[in-house]
């Protein structure tokens, strides 16, 4: 079995729970090796190299594909997704927030995941959230990935119900780790993880179909991963 890793620090929580599962070594070291960004995660479950992956959430609508209730999701802002007002420019590592920025009618540059973070972090001002935007518009949260399966569908379901148990705790030793790599401090990593929230429930499902029937309505073609 092979997962398809996003080494985001949105997805901590679920890697160490992996990490500190009774899973065998080999299905662990298969998701290191895996690892990349979500644009080329799209790309290797489009190709059914991997089992399974948190994939964009504007792939994840295609009806042949199965997903489970559980993804990325921002209950109000989330600071890791956002636009520089200006000059169009996509995030090569995206599809969603580039969609969604054109949802909200928002031109400029997207950024994304851990390097938009590290941005915001240095200049909130200078930015807009994309994931505050379509909440103080909107009212509802914004999915941005769903877990989709291609093989062992009930393992996966097992798994992240497994996952949604209950709250995962970040070892220290792995919050300094990530905070060295990724030069954000360990304290702002906690209050950043405290923005992400896991499960599908009844207003993300609202939240995500609204943005589905947005994106529809723009009457462009999608982004290509």
């Amino acid at each position: 079995m092979v997962f398809g890793k996003i080494d985001y620090i949105n997805l901590l929580p679920f890697h160490v729970f992996l990490k500190k599962s009774s899973l065998q070594n080999s299905f662990k070291q298969s998701c290191e090796r895996q690892k990349s960004y979500p644009s080329i995660i799209n790309k290797k479950f489009k190709k059914r190299a991997v089992d399974a992956a948190f994939i964009s959430s504007i792939e994840s609508q295609k009806k042949s594909i199965k997903s489970l209730p559980l993804g990325i999701i921002a209950k109000k802002n989330v600071k890791s997704v956002i636009i520089k007002k200006g000059i169009d420019k996509k995030d090569p590592a995206s599809a969603t927030s580039n969609v969604l920025a054109k949802v909200l009618a928002l031109k400029g540059e997207v950024f994304i995941g851990d390097r938009a973070l590290k941005l915001y972090l240095q200049d909130p001002d200078a930015y807009v959230d994309l994931a505050d935007a379509w909440h103080k518009r909107f009212h509802l949260p914004f999915v941005f990935a769903r877990f989709c399966i291609n093989k062992n569908y009930t393992f996966y379901k097992n798994l992240s119900l497994q996952f949604q148990k209950k709250p995962i705790k970040i070892p220290q030793y792995i919050l300094q780790k990530y905070s060295r790599e990724r030069d954000i401090s360990a304290s702002e990593i906690k209050k950043y993880l405290s923005l992400i929230s896991y499960a599908i429930k009844e207003k993300e499902q609202k939240g995500l179909h609204l943005f589905f029937k947005k994106a529809k309505q723009l009457n462009k073609t999608f982004p290509k991963e």
